[in-house]
């Protein structure tokens, strides 16, 4: 008799596959969920540069170089143009105030100030005439009022006795009256000619005025004239050295051309060129800073040039308080232009992977010092030296700060 045998439930078969099938899915949900993602490198950490996050003290400033120049220089042009007729000086030459340098010569000049001069000489002349005319017809005046104040003297003298006399009844009527009428007609003669006198006057003084106004502006002109002439020898403004002069003898200059400069070398200021970027944070009292023989000096902005040629623009920087010794003109020395106090700030080193990143971005080493993961930051101010780090790091933390050409924007580098 057949024995019926029961079917297992539970076959190795249906056992494996049901553990297969666990294990893809488990295998899926990791892929899914649990599975590192991110992009890995392998990098040699001996070819990187790594740098600890510090907290210390920081200033903002760039290097700019300054050169060395007098500090006062004044360019030498010439006002009128001209033949080179004379030199007194050579280049470098220590000379004072009002020394001659050298004189030109200008026929159109010369003889536009001789004809010039004996037109206003002319009209000066003419002045000086009408001048004395008038004095002169003042002076009638007066004569005149003079001998009509005795006329009407003798009218009233003469007046008053036959006023007398006809009272008495010891001269006729007619003769009485005839005196009468030469006594108003005198004194109206006078009374006309004082008025006269007096309106004459008054146009006298005021063409006086006139006249005297023209004199000094006649004056005037031949001093302008006169003035022109001498600015055809070149004399030194201040006291100083005589430099970038060029000159021979024979030579026709310009007007207005350059021959040269005076400068003084008692001190000296330094020019420098700024990039155009920090046109807008520069400003006339801020402070720079350089050693020279072992000797820090300071410095600050006195004057600011406009222009901007070549992506940069210049200024002029002055000694605070004593300067070097041995400096010469032309000397270039490296400053740093400041933009902050020292302050305590959270610092990294300077390196190349701000040219990558923009410093938005780091490698930071995890505690095993395995491996360098991306990690966004923001970087503030910065100097030759370091950055100043204001969001993302904590002092101690290591970071890689060379180069990030080959790493590709990996996530994570992982150390061989």
């Amino acid at each position: 008799m057949d024995k019926i045998i029961k079917k297992k439930k539970w076959t190795v078969k249906k056992i494996v596959t049901l553990s297969a099938s666990a294990v893809l899915a488990g295998f899926i949900v990791y892929l899914i969920f649990f599975r590192d993602s991110s992009s890995r490198l392998y990098v040699e950490k001996d070819k990187i540069s790594i740098a600890t996050v510090e907290q210390g003290s920081f200033q903002e400033f760039i290097p700019v170089d300054g050169v060395v120049q007098p500090i006062v220089t004044i360019h030498l042009d010439a006002v009128f143009g001209g033949r080179v007729e004379e030199i007194f000086v050579r280049d470098g030459a220590v000379l004072k105030e009002g020394d001659p340098i050298l004189r030109l010569s200008n026929a159109s000049i010369e003889m536009d100030y001789m004809y010039r001069e004996n037109n206003l000489l002319e009209v000066l002349n003419n002045y000086q005439n009408t001048r004395l005319g008038l004095e002169r017809n003042k002076f009638t005046l007066e004569r005149q009022m003079a001998d009509l104040r005795y006329q009407k003297d003798i009218a009233s003298s003469d007046y008053q006795r036959k006023k007398a006399l006809y009272t008495q009844e010891h001269i006729s009527e007619e003769e009485f009256e005839n005196a009468q009428r030469e006594f108003h007609i005198s004194q109206e003669r006078f009374d006309i000619a004082y008025r006269a006198m007096q309106h004459d006057s008054l146009y006298t003084q005021t063409q006086m005025i006139q006249i005297r106004e023209s004199i000094d502006r006649m004056e005037e002109n031949l001093e302008m004239l006169n003035r022109n002439l001498e600015n055809l020898t070149i004399n030194a403004p201040i006291d100083g050295h005589l430099s970038s002069f060029h000159v021979e003898r024979g030579e026709t200059k310009q007007s207005g051309e350059n021959l040269g400069q005076i400068d003084v070398l008692d001190e000296f200021k330094l020019r420098a060129r700024i990039d155009e970027r920090y046109v807008n944070r520069t400003f006339v009292g801020q402070n720079a800073r350089f050693e020279y023989g072992g000797e820090h000096y300071d410095l600050e902005i006195q004057k600011i040039y406009s222009d901007i040629t070549g992506g940069a623009f210049e200024v002029d920087m002055h000694f605070v308080d004593n300067m070097p010794q041995g400096i010469r003109r032309g000397q270039t020395i490296q400053l740093r232009l400041q933009f902050s106090g020292v302050a305590d700030a959270l610092i990294i080193p300077r390196g190349g992977f701000y040219q990558e990143t923009g410093g938005n971005w780091i490698y930071v080493l995890d505690p095993s010092g395995n491996q360098a993961v991306k990690r966004n930051i923001r970087i503030g101010r910065q100097n030759i030296h370091h950055y100043e780090v204001q969001e993302g790091l904590q002092p101690g933390e290591k970071v890689i700060v060379s180069s990030y050409d080959v790493f590709g924007g990996k996530d994570r580098l992982i150390f061989r």
